[in-house]
């Protein structure tokens, strides 16, 4: 949904009609999991995929085709059916895919809620009576709902939503005998945040913004931390990491790296970072550098289960040796790391963090 957003801002002002199309389940080798999505407009602009080109342009008719009549479809692509040899899942993959019409009022709370910082269920009618069909409602985080199932009472949606939210499940259910709902989780995009405007920092600020991150860049040094150096990132902050980065409210969606060299900026940003729910966190340097840090942050009372969440030195090992080559060794870790279970080695699982000191 993220990749979608910049055109859902410019469709909504002009009061565009969308199209909106869901992968609902996928099975074998298709490429795009459940929640993947894909808009069209009546005029026949097309962002985002639910297949990686395979069944793309049969969904884009159909788009077209639920615009004008505003009925919603179920669309289903199996090897064995001829439909989709004739669209070219010839790959040993099938999908579901549903197709509606993008709700506006539901538009324009995603928009929000995606630039925003609330988690949010979304919810889909993908079966029911034709009043409810590709109905669509949000609920957030703290409690608020926008939109409406007709049909349906809203507590038990409201309990869905909220046991969703917990799990980040993306799953569809069916809430009796007549009504199926896709439910997902929408989120903010990841946040990832630099401590030191070096020059690897300005590949990895390039590249992350490539991949959907939000990007921060912390540095006291103003020669170093200026628009100049960093043309595109979000938020330049010229200041302390003890200062900066507590207001930052770090979480489950960031990662932090430090890149500075300098135990002065190093160690409080590492600290900190330790002590919240960062996905990733990491620190450049050579294996000497990192041994000396570790015994610094041990004498600050954090444990070797603590610092095993330190990537450090930084990176996938892929043999880089120049600083756009290592930017690509570090944003490939973190994706590592992002896209990994939580309790996995890639995520661990931070039920009990280390307070900061």
């Amino acid at each position: 949904m993220h990749e979608l957003i910049p055109d859902l801002i410019r469709w909504h002002s002009k009061n565009e009609q969308v199209g909106l199309a869901l992968v609902l389940q996928t099975w074998g080798s298709a490429p795009r999991p459940p929640g993947a999505c894909m808009a069209v407009t009546a005029n026949g602009e097309v962002r985002g995929s639910v297949s990686g080109g395979c069944v793309e342009n049969a969904v884009i008719e159909t788009g077209l085709e639920v615009l004008k009549t505003g009925q919603a479809q179920l669309l289903q692509f199996k090897v064995a059916d001829e439909q989709a040899w004739e669209v070219g899942l010839s790959c040993g993959g099938s999908l579901e895919v549903f197709v509606t019409v993008f709700d506006p009022k539901i538009i324009e709370k995603v928009i929000q809620i995606i630039q925003g910082s609330l988690r949010t269920t979304w919810i889909t009618c993908i079966h029911g009576p034709q009043a409810s069909l590709g109905k669509q409602m949000l609920v957030l985080e703290d409690g608020s709902v926008f939109g409406r199932i007709d049909s349906l009472p809203q507590p038990p949606l409201e309990l869905l939503a909220s046991e969703t939210l917990r799990s980040g499940s993306t799953h569809r259910e069916f809430l009796d005998d007549v009504h199926e709902v896709f439910v997902h989780v929408l989120q903010p995009p990841p946040r990832l945040i630099v401590i030191g405007g070096v020059h690897i920092a300005q590949a990895l600020m390039s590249l992350a913004k490539v991949l959907g991150f939000r990007t921060v860049l912390l540095d006291p040094r103003l020669a170093w931390n200026s628009r100049d150096r960093f043309p595109n990132v979000d938020q330049m902050i010229q200041t302390w990491p003890q200062d900066g980065l507590p207001a930052l409210g770090i979480d489950s969606q960031t990662a932090v790296i430090s890149l500075s060299h300098d135990p002065k900026l190093d160690d409080p940003a590492l600290q900190i970072a330790l002590a919240s729910p960062a996905f990733y966190i990491g620190a450049l340097g050579s294996r000497s550098t990192q041994a000396n840090r570790m015994s610094r942050l041990r004498a600050n009372g954090f444990s070797d289960a603590d610092l095993s969440r330190l990537h450090a030195p930084i990176g996938l090992e892929i043999g880089a040796s120049n600083p756009a080559e290592i930017a690509v060794s570090i944003m490939a870790e973190i994706v590592q790391a992002y896209r990994s279970p939580a309790g996995t080695p890639g995520r661990p699982d931070l039920t009990r963090l280390k307070q900061p000191v």
